[in-house]
């Protein structure tokens, strides 16, 4: 594997569960297979091209807590040949409070399964009235290569080459709380290598997450 766009393809069994989400909170339980996470990147990416004119090169802002949709939006980025970024994007993606200045912004109301506002948000994108509706096959004209600079954050720029480099395949299920979007990724793309899959825990006491782990049969941390 020599780019990011390449890493849900590289799953030795796609029906098995790749991202968990839990929020306390709520209640809300959301698992989704390899399989349904690429039909979710497929659907992201064609919208990031289709309406937003992303192509090889865009910077792509996630400002999102650590979620089921952090891990979408990370992965779709890659596919269209984007770099995820911290400052100077051109694309923003927001949660419900709606946060961003970029020329194309999002939101997303993080309501269970993705679901859309209960009022449109001003000046931002409804992802959960606009991504469902894009197609679910998603073929790059334009693929990344590996010198493609797939992060731009805390000053640091890496490559596809490099964030593959620097990576350790995890096969663990592991469990672990919100973090910081660049452990967010070091753990995607971890399991995607190593065939791993990642529990997120919301809104939970150490007691909480401990529960979860027991009963998904994962590894905290």
């Amino acid at each position: 594997m020599k780019t990011l766009d390449q890493l849900l393809r590289a799953s030795a069994d796609p029906s098995q569960p790749l991202l968990t989400f839990y929020d306390m909170s709520t209640g809300e339980r959301v698992e989704l297979s390899t399989t349904t996470t690429a039909n979710w990147v497929a659907k992201t990416s064609n919208f990031l091209v289709d309406d937003l004119d992303a192509e090889p090169g865009t910077r792509v802002r996630i400002g999102l807590p650590s979620h089921w949709l952090t891990a979408v939006w990370i992965l779709s980025a890659w596919n269209v040949g984007a770099a995820v970024v911290d400052s100077g994007a051109d694309i923003g993606l927001s949660g419900p409070e709606l946060v961003g200045d970029e020329p194309h912004r999002v939101a997303a109301s993080l309501r269970p399964l993705g679901g859309r506002f209960a009022t449109a948000p001003e000046g931002f994108l409804d992802l959960g009235a606009e991504v469902p509706g894009h197609g679910d096959h998603f073929v790059a004209l334009d693929p990344p290569e590996p010198s493609t600079v797939a992060l731009d954050l805390d000053g640091a720029r890496r490559t596809h080459a490099d964030v593959l480099g620097q990576i350790t395949p995890d096969s663990a299920r592991r469990v672990v709380s919100p973090g910081t979007l660049g452990r967010d990724v070091e753990l995607l793309v971890g399991a995607c290598v190593g065939g791993g899959s990642l529990v997120i825990v919301a809104s939970a006491t150490p007691e909480q997450i401990s529960r979860v782990a027991e009963q998904e049969g994962g590894r905290l941390g």
